[in-house]
């Protein structure tokens, strides 16, 4: 016995060498091709991701001057590694109380420019101000912004008068909440600020000691979505009290003085009415849920004087974390409540009339109620609707322009309410992905309480309406006059080729001067004045071209059909210089994301984009057009649900149907060969990108960038997919990649950000894919970006996501196959 136990020993012991040995060369083998820290893309890819980014602009309720902003490039990857904190579906920068680093797009310079014409001025800003959400007082004479210090967010105001700036109060507002953190009080004279509360102490510690986490359910149905970031423990719950609690504050605008003027709350919004004397209050309150984020969490909707006394508790809604998971599905109870932007003190809120179940047959599925201050009296009914509130536009006593929408059949209907008679009159009914026949939606302009309504006619007779204007030839944006008697829409102005004008503002109630933001294919984008009908546009502006490097880049839309009949297009984009006849077929990258449609004929839409200036950013595909590739952008790929069936039921069919009619058009046109196309995509994009090399042959490699690849992970509906997987068991099976990952041929790259904040996205959705695809033998490389969510915005993250591309092209696709 003592023998045989020492030979098992040594058994025993040589199977474990011989097993160590083996990973040991597992481990080394495949360091050979991992890298040391960030690489940089080849030029001139990094030469662009660092040039100046065109100012963003916002117009003054005046209309007789624009704030122009310096946007921050791409940050430095030590702002992400900022800490933050993931708490009931926010993240959160613990050092300024705000939005974490990864969600905020910080501006860095201010100028004001005139209407009129002029050289904009210079607002003074200490160096190395970054500040966000500006916001113009009522009367146009102020911009409130916040700007970051290294103790918090301070809320700063600048003086159109004298161009100068200066902070109104200490480093205390909190602004943690998603959303506007303040908000102008109507006589531009004081700003309702949600600041963090004084002397809260230190922050609380993590969870003390571990404890068992139990959560039960007594048999109640709750479904729920994939969320983010919610809470785990009571550690967290102490967290999301200590920064997300805030106390409502008036702070004067002459000389920064403020006054409590409400109870410290989670408040997750707060908006005063237009005539200045109540507050709407949304304040979150306890239990907290791990299973949903603070959106749902049991909620009171409050209606509050300025001493902070509750006037009107409008509702006191329990937890919702059982709402069903199909689209149009909602909570009971009132939702949506907002101040009529039209009226003194007038509060409008929506109510499922079905209980928020899409399964119930009702007449009514929605009501829209109002209630006018002092707020003693019953609610008012305002509109009955058919299908799901979309919102409304507030415009006067006997106009606003009311919204539904039903997601099953892509139904939009347009209705013209008069809540002074509480009548309404449909305009018209439609499909809301029909591109060809948008309506538009109202112009707005502030009120002298600086809130937006519907922007008359001079004669009070029309409302004014403007669109993108898509056609077969391109976008041409317009501008329309809609009768209120009739509803008939009166073409006013289109842009037309070979530039693309979007209206900015409309500077007259005549409906003829406007500012526009003009481009061509050629002409970078920038700021005029246009005159209705007196000839060519005042330019205001002379931003430059960010990436003269791509000029000479060709594009042009190419269409093709399915095999099905279904009509399909692409924009084919050409490396500068490019002879077809001199270099023949080049090595093509396919950069798609798969839509769902319920109408053939409004998925086969095509739109030209020649009129647009196309330069690429941050992670854009269109950077390899600079390495001697050619690029088929968004190649549409449509799934169509038809003859009473669910579209993805045949989701690989149709996917692959796409793909190929797109292989056949590029190689029809002899700008690529069959053997070296390659296939990729960003999210759903990046779940196409691996079901279509399972299930074709179509492609040499792919690149797939934060997807997800095994629907299972998403068992409560996924992208436009309202079944749970266990009414669809054999659809959320066919469509994972995962279920197929051992017909994966090709080489793919895996990309994903480590804190990918994207429902249904989990960073584990590639790291599990990874794994599958390593164990079936797959040529496979997996690269997990730090810090970064789902989009990337660090400069190291950018630059080395563009090198592991290229370099990944250059290695399996670029050569000629033997």
């Amino acid at each position: 016995m003592l023998a045989s136990f020492v030979d098992l020993g040594e058994k025993y012991v040589m199977r474990r060498f011989l097993l160590l040995s083996a990973l040991s060369l597992a481990m080394t083998a495949p360091a050979f091709a991992q890298t040391s820290g960030y690489q940089q893309p080849p030029a001139p890819i990094a030469q662009i991701l660092d040039s100046k980014p065109t100012p963003a602009t916002l117009v003054d309720p005046t209309r007789s001057r624009m704030a122009l902003f310096d946007r921050a490039n791409l940050p430095p990857i030590a702002e992400l590694a900022e800490p933050d904190l993931k708490l009931a579906g926010y993240r959160i920068n613990p050092r300024n109380n705000g939005q974490a680093n990864s969600r905020v797009a910080w501006l860095t310079g201010l100028s004001l420019q005139d209407v009129a014409g002029g050289t904009a001025r210079l607002v003074a800003l200490p160096a190395g101000t970054r500040f966000t959400a500006p916001a113009w007082s009522p009367d146009g004479q102020r911009l409130a912004f916040l700007v970051d210090r290294p103790a918090g967010l301070e809320l700063w105001v600048a003086d159109v008068a004298t161009g100068k700036a200066r902070h109104l109060t200490a480093p205390i507002v909190n602004a943690a909440v998603a959303g506007a953190a303040f908000a102008w009080m109507p006589d531009s004279r004081a700003i309702l600020v949600r600041s963090v509360v004084a002397n809260r102490g230190a922050r609380p510690a993590a969870q003390a000691q571990p404890a068992p986490i139990v959560q039960v359910n007594e048999g109640r149905a709750a479904p729920n979505r994939t969320y983010q970031d919610l809470l785990k423990n009571g550690g967290d719950e102490r967290l999301f009290d200590y920064y997300f609690t805030s106390q409502p504050l008036l702070v004067s605008v002459s000389d920064g003085a403020s006054r409590k003027v409400a109870q410290p709350g989670v408040y997750l919004g707060a908006s005063p009415s237009p005539d200045g004397r109540y507050l709407l209050l949304t304040r979150a309150k306890r239990p907290y849920s791990y299973n949903v984020p603070a959106a749902l969490f049991p909620t009171e909707i409050l209606i509050t004087d300025l001493t902070g006394r509750t006037v009107k508790q409008l509702a006191d809604l329990p937890l919702r974390d059982d709402v069903p998971p199909q689209f149009d599905a909602v909570s009971p109870g009132p939702r949506s409540a907002q101040w009529r932007s039209d009226k003194p003190a007038t509060v409008a809120w929506v109510e499922a009339q079905d209980g928020g179940d899409t399964r119930k047959k009702v007449a009514v599925r929605d009501r829209l109620y109002e209630l006018a201050a002092p707020f003693t009296a019953a609610p008012r009914t305002l509109a009955d609707m058919k299908d799901r509130f979309n919102g409304v536009v507030w415009g006067r006593d006997d106009a606003a322009l009311l919204s539904t929408q039903w997601w099953n059949d892509r139904r939009e209907e347009r209705i013209l309410l008069n809540p002074a008679a509480g009548t309404s009159r449909s305009l018209l009914t439609r499909n809301f992905q029909d591109r060809y026949n948008d309506p538009g939606e109202p112009v707005t302009r502030p009120n002298a309480a600086g809130r937006p309504v519907m922007m008359f006619t001079a004669d009070n007779s029309s409302f004014y309406q403007s669109g993108a204007g898509a056609r077969r030839e391109g976008e041409f944006p317009f501008l329309d006059r809609v009768s209120l008697a009739d509803g008939k829409a009166t073409r006013l102005w289109q842009g037309a080729a070979p530039y693309y004008e979007e209206i900015v503002a409309v500077l007259d109630n005549d409906g003829k001067r406007l500012v526009t933001r003009r481009e061509s294919r050629n002409e970078p984008p920038n700021l005029f004045v246009r005159t209705i009908g007196a000839g060519e546009p005042r330019r205001l502006t002379s931003f430059s071209d960010p990436a003269p490097q791509l000029a000479g880049v060709t594009q042009q839309l190419i269409t093709y059909k399915r095999k099905d009949g279904v009509d399909l297009s692409g924009t084919l984009y050409l490396p500068a210089g490019y002879n077809k006849e001199r270099d023949g077929p080049l090595p093509l990258v396919m950069w798609a994301y798969p839509t769902e449609f319920t109408d053939p004929r409004v998925a086969g839409q095509v739109v030209d984009t020649g009129n647009r200036f196309t330069r690429p950013g941050g992670i854009s595909h269109l950077f390899l057009l600079t390495q001697g590739y050619a690029v088929l952008d968004n190649p549409t790929m449509p799934i169509v649900g038809v003859d009473g069936k669910e579209a993805n039921d045949t989701y690989i069919e149709q996917l692959s149907a796409s793909a190929e009619a797109a292989v056949d058009a590029v190689v029809n046109l002899g700008v690529a060969s069959r053997d070296r196309i390659a296939v990729g995509g960003h999210s759903y994009g990046a779940f196409m990108t691996a079901n279509l090399l399972a299930h074709t042959d179509l492609f040499r490699t792919g690149i797939a960038r934060s997807g997800a690849y095994n629907r299972t992970l998403t068992p409560f509906g996924f992208q436009a997919e309202q079944r749970t997987y266990w009414e669809a068991v054999d659809t959320y099976t066919r469509m994972s990649p995962f279920t197929f990952a051992p017909k994966i041929k090709e080489p793919i790259l895996l990309i994903h950000g480590e804190a990918d904040d994207n429902t249904g996205t989990f960073p584990i959705q590639s790291e599990r894919f990874y794994a599958a695809l390593k164990g079936s033998g797959a040529n496979v490389r997996y690269v997990v970006l730090p810090y970064e969510a789902h989009g990337y915005r660090a400069r190291e993250s950018v630059g080395h996501t563009l090198w592991e591309m290229t370099n990944w092209l250059d290695r399996y696709l670029k050569p000629a196959k033997k």
